[in-house]
């Protein structure tokens, strides 16, 4: 049985766990995506689909990736942010709440809660992306792919001048063209 993720635990404490970028602007931008010709690094989107948090390797990047975000505090606390966001690591941590597909133990996850900790605070290293689309678009997978596809899609590696040299050398050799009798 599939653990739903208790996301609205993570609303109500008012946790960052996305954000658009902030300093590189969009090439193009319509009512449904943002273009970024030369990619961004700054776009952090968590937990916007169904697959959970497998390896430590994951889980690190994603309680760097929530420090980041939150690092001005959680609202609504008077607690330090170091002890805010072991209270939200603890919590991602249990399997029973749907955010990772492994047991940790007690003294494993410390270490990585301490670790992020110390060195948190710099934007994590991030894939670079293209596309951003824009929340509550009703945009259906097949759409999002056939926009992915007209702005970045495969170009053809044929030119035209290729194309031309093939027939000319076909010519020479006394080969015939498709469709040629």
């Amino acid at each position: 049985m599939s653990q739903d993720r208790k996301i609205e635990w993570l609303n109500n404490k008012r946790v960052i766990y996305s954000r658009n970028p902030i300093n590189d602007k969009p090439t193009i931008e319509t009512s449904q995506y943002r273009y970024y010709e030369n990619g961004t690094y700054e776009c952090y989107i968590l937990f916007n689909t169904s697959a959970k948090i497998p390896t430590y390797k994951s889980l690190k990047w994603h309680f760097l990736v929530l420090y980041y975000l939150n690092i001005d505090g959680i609202e609504g606390d008077e607690i330090s942010l170091d002890d805010d966001m072991r209270y939200i690591f603890k919590f991602i941590t249990n399997k029973k709440n749907g955010f990772v597909t492994f047991f940790i133990n007690d003294k494993k996850r410390d270490e990585i809660i301490n670790e992020v900790l110390t060195i948190g605070g710099e934007p994590p290293t991030n894939r670079q992306r293209k596309i951003i689309f824009k929340d509550f678009t009703g945009l259906s997978m097949r759409e999002k792919l056939s926009i992915v596809g007209k702005l970045i899609g495969r170009t053809s590696k044929v030119w035209p001048e290729d194309i031309y040299q093939c027939m000319v050398d076909l010519n020479e050799w006394g080969k015939k063209l498709l469709g040629e009798k």
